[in-house]
């Protein structure tokens, strides 16, 4: 019997083709996958059916898109009602799928923002990042921690509000230093009445609202009304107040008086590289910038780049109503009209508008955001360029056929033998990859502090599951290292190589660096196979980068082990019962003072325990009284 020979699945254009007698002609969204089912490309359309046609005409095709279509092994198709949901939905699929053909924001960070809690009599102002599960009004974003906490500092001198938390405040018994120096009105202690205290904040909500004219109105008012009654001492309390106030509104970089929630958003192109600035201006207030660099934006006009940015930017934030950019952007009518949908979908008004202003104050605010894009981009490439000349001094040194595209350094932490963490950093021509970056909880069987066991899983782990995984055998798995740096001596390269060996890797440098004499920076050790140790003089460049890298790897090693500590302290026996979430076991703990306190509890105590029920509490006492009958229960 002869085997049966089957035809290779099609690919490229015959794909496509294919695809069409099934598209409609209605909007909606198309994704080009390879044969591991990655996405290559996601792209959205007016009209299915004619826009995926485009792509048969192989020869029409720029060279990019012509791989792209050569590499597409299957499609899957989502139709929307109207094309701005499609819009929306390519914007959120680029973001979650990082498709390698598409321009992508490079924006793995949530932004922080300013919140006034209102579960609370006297409410308290603070940073807040993540999900907003606390009833609060929250005001931002803001382009970084700083920034953030910059308008919390003036916040406070201006309105007097308190930062402290909710515990710290219900256990105080005298005003703390904040109170002291004039930065909170201690409602602590009783030094501020409630009507009093919502009264700052009415006034902190109008100032972050826009209103600081109004504010600032109301204080001279106040202070005036104080000075007449003779009451000096108040007056000259809210004349510091009106101070705080004066300095905060002339301390902006940007402060236009034409605006008041706007984004400034600018692209600068060089080198093939785009740079993309934004200023947040919220409340009328400068609430900081940040540059932005996407990837995948070589041979793209600046405002095609522009247009991609805007829709992923705003796929997990409401967008302000006004958007000042320095061009026009194509389908500009139609970026507006998803951007409404998006505000709507935030609880706002749905009112976005997009703008290109031409002359006046809002040109000098977009200019002023395309210098800061022109400057941060010739930073970055003046250190790439520096980046290549010390990867070039990393080859030469030992003796690599290229530049090293990736760097993979190693490295363990534990404290005697407990919670032992291995961690990998990657390094390349951009600099540090942290999205690449990689933890390892060490499993085990190893004796307490065997730190050559730690790395042979670590490395197994690693370099095993790439292998396992690598769908073409002929070719090395995605993210390869060209260079393995292992912090250590010659029993930590002797034990890398080993590993190495037995997993048939030969294509990878192998190096290791060990601490000089008396553990001095500038005296280490390189160990190789091919040759002896060797030192670098002290003030060569390429000894500076490779302790940029150990000392980096040791910095994540370390806050990697104190997370994991840190965990394990707060996970508690609590942890192990059913039905015992995150609230419940506060309570617990803040009842009985600790789990033990909790295990050697009676049923009724247990019982007695606020936000317990009489079902939980039972379990609870099952849980740490096994075997014992507790009356009522089957």
């Amino acid at each position: 019997m002869s085997d049966i020979i089957l035809p290779d699945p099609p690919r490229g254009a015959a794909v496509i083709e294919a695809t069409l007698d099934t598209l409609p002609l209605t909007p909606g969204v198309y994704r080009m996958l390879d044969a591991k089912g990655e996405a290559l490309y996601v792209g959205k359309a007016r009209a299915l059916k004619k826009r995926v046609a485009a792509y048969i005409q192989v020869a029409r095709l720029p060279e990019r898109l012509r791989r792209m279509v050569a590499e597409t092994a299957a499609m899957e198709i989502v139709t929307t009602h109207t094309e701005a949901e499609a819009l929306l939905l390519e914007a959120n699929l680029i973001k979650r799928l990082k498709p390698r053909y598409n321009i992508l924001l490079r924006d793995d960070k949530s932004y922080p923002w300013l919140m006034l809690t209102e579960d609370h009599d006297f409410p308290q102002i603070a940073k807040h990042r993540g999900a907003r599960t606390r009833k609060g009004s929250y005001w931002g974003p803001f382009a970084s921690a700083w920034a953030v906490s910059q308008t919390v500092t003036a916040m406070q001198r201006v309105f007097l509000l308190r930062s402290c938390a909710d515990t710290v405040f219900a256990n105080r018994s005298r005003p703390c230093l904040l109170h002291q120096i004039r930065r909170c009105s201690a409602p602590c202690v009783g030094r501020i009445d409630r009507a009093g205290y919502a009264a700052l904040v009415a006034q902190a909500r109008a100032f972050l609202s826009g209103r600081q004219g109004a504010v600032q109105q109301e204080l001279a008012n106040e202070m005036e009304a104080a000075a007449a009654a003779l009451e000096f001492e108040r007056a000259a309390a809210i004349r510091d107040r009106i101070r705080a106030l004066t300095h905060v509104q002339s301390t902006d970089v940007i402060n236009p008086a034409s605006l008041t929630d706007a984004d400034v958003i600018a692209a600068w192109q060089a080198a093939g590289q785009t740079c993309v600035q934004v200023f947040f201006i919220r409340g009328g207030r400068n609430n900081g910038n940040r540059a932005f660099f996407p990837a995948q934006a070589r041979g793209e006009e600046a405002a095609e780049v522009l247009a991609a940015f805007v829709g992923q930017f705003y796929d997990d934030k409401p967008p302000p109503p006004l958007l000042l950019l320095d061009r026009d952007l194509p389908e500009q009518a139609l970026i507006e009209e998803a951007l409404r949908l998006k505000a709507q979908a935030f609880g706002g008004r749905g009112r976005v508008e997009i703008a290109v202003p031409r002359r006046g104050e809002k040109h000098a605010v977009v200019a002023h955001a395309a210098l800061n894009a022109r400057e941060a981009l010739e930073r970055r490439l003046a250190e790439s360029a520096g980046q290549a000349r010390l990867l070039d001094g990393v080859a030469e040194l030992f003796g690599l056929s290229a530049r090293p595209e990736r760097i993979e350094v190693y490295d363990n932490s534990h404290i005697m033998g407990s919670k032992p963490y291995g961690v990998m950093i990657v390094a390349g021509p951009e600099g540090f990859v942290k999205a690449a970056y990689r933890k390892f909880a060490i499993r085990g069987p190893i004796a307490p502090g065997d730190d050559f066991a730690m790395l042979r899983e670590v490395l197994e782990r690693r370099f095993g599951r790439a292998l396992r995984e690598n769908a073409d055998p002929d070719a090395p798995p995605p993210g390869w290292p060209d260079f393995l740096l292992i912090d250590g001596g010659a029993g930590q390269l002797s034990a890398a190589r080993a590993v190495l060996t037995e997993l048939g890797v030969h294509d990878v440098k192998l190096v290791a660096i060990a601490k000089g004499p008396d553990r001095d920076a500038g005296r280490e050790w390189f160990h190789l196979d091919e040759r002896a140790p060797f030192q670098l003089p002290p003030r060569d460049p390429v000894l500076y980068f490779l302790q940029r890298l150990r000392d980096e790897a040791h910095r994540f090693a370390i806050s990697t082990h104190r997370a994991g500590r840190a965990k394990a302290l707060v996970t508690s026996e609590l942890d192990e019962i059913p039905g015992i979430g995150p609230g419940r076991k506060r309570a617990l703990l803040n009842h009985f003072g600790s789990a033990r306190g909790v295990g050697q509890a009676g049923l009724h105590d247990l019982e007695a325990a606020p936000g317990i029920s009489r079902t939980i509490a039972r379990l609870i006492y099952a849980h740490f009284h096994p075997g014992t009958h507790i009356a009522g229960t089957a």
